[in-house]
C-alpha cells in the first residue's frame, strides 16, 4: 500500500488532488495521511514516513501558497507531477444558521483570499479568522470548537462529511478557480 501525505484534512481540496494523483499514476492501493501543513508533508516524505506528498503551490486568485514555498526551502524532494484541480469554495455553517446570524468567518488564508470580493461585499464588518486548513475549520465548527454563529469557507464535501449546511455555494471571486498542486516523493541520492 502506497502512503500519501497531504496538506489538508479529510474533505479538503488536497484530498481531491491526492485522488487525482493516484488515478494519474495508476496507484490503486493507497492510504491518505492527513498531515495538514506543507511542512509536515515534506518532512514525512524526506524522512521516509510517507512515499508521496501532495501540496498546494498556487491558486489562480489567491496567488502563491506561502507555506508551501517556505516548506520547499527547508526540505529536498523530487517533484513528480504538477497539476491543477478546480476549487469550488462554499460558505458552510451549523444547520439552521442564517447568513445574517454569522459573526465571524474561519478558513485557510488562501480560501479567504479567493473569496475576497464576496467577503467584502457581504461580511465587511465581520472578522475573518485564518485557520490551518479549510477542512479542519469545518470539522472544528461541527465539533463545537468554533462559535455556533461562525461560518467556514470550505469544499462542498465538508458539508456532508461534517453535517454542516451549505449557506452559499461557489463564493470564490474567480469563476474558473484553479489550484496548482505538486505531487512529490523523496529525492533519491545521486
Amino acid at each position: 500500500m502506497k502512503t500519501i501525505g497531504i496538506q489538508g484534512g479529510k474533505g479538503s481540496f488536497s484530498e481531491e488532488a491526492a485522488n487525482l494523483f493516484c488515478k494519474n499514476h495508476g496507484i490503486s492501493d493507497s492510504k491518505i495521511i492527513y498531515q495538514i501543513s506543507s511542512e509536515q508533508v515534506l518532512h514525512e516524505v524526506e524522512n521516509n514516513q510517507t512515499e508521496y506528498g501532495i501540496i498546494a503551490m498556487e491558486n489562480a486568485q489567491g496567488g502563491v501558497v506561502i507555506e508551501s514555498v517556505e516548506a520547499l526551502s527547508k526540505y529536498r524532494c523530487d517533484i513528480i507531477e504538477m497539476f491543477h484541480i478546480p476549487v469550488n469554495q462554499n460558505l458552510l455553517g451549523v444547520a439552521g444558521t442564517n447568513i445574517g446570524d454569522i459573526m465571524e468567518i474561519h478558513s485557510h488564508q488562501q480560501a479567504l483570499r479567493q473569496c475576497k470580493d464576496y467577503l467584502s461585499e457581504h461580511f465587511w464588518s465581520r472578522p475573518l479568522i485564518e485557520e490551518d486548513d479549510t477542512a479542519e475549520a469545518a470539522r472544528r465548527l461541527a465539533e463545537g470548537k468554533l462559535p455556533p454563529n461562525a461560518a467556514v469557507i470550505a469544499n462542498e464535501a465538508c458539508a456532508e462529511l461534517y453535517n454542516l449546511e451549505i449557506l452559499e455555494k461557489s463564493i470564490h471571486d474567480l469563476k474558473h478557480n484553479l489550484t496548482l498542486f505538486l505531487g512529490i516523493k523523496k529525492l533519491e541520492a545521486e
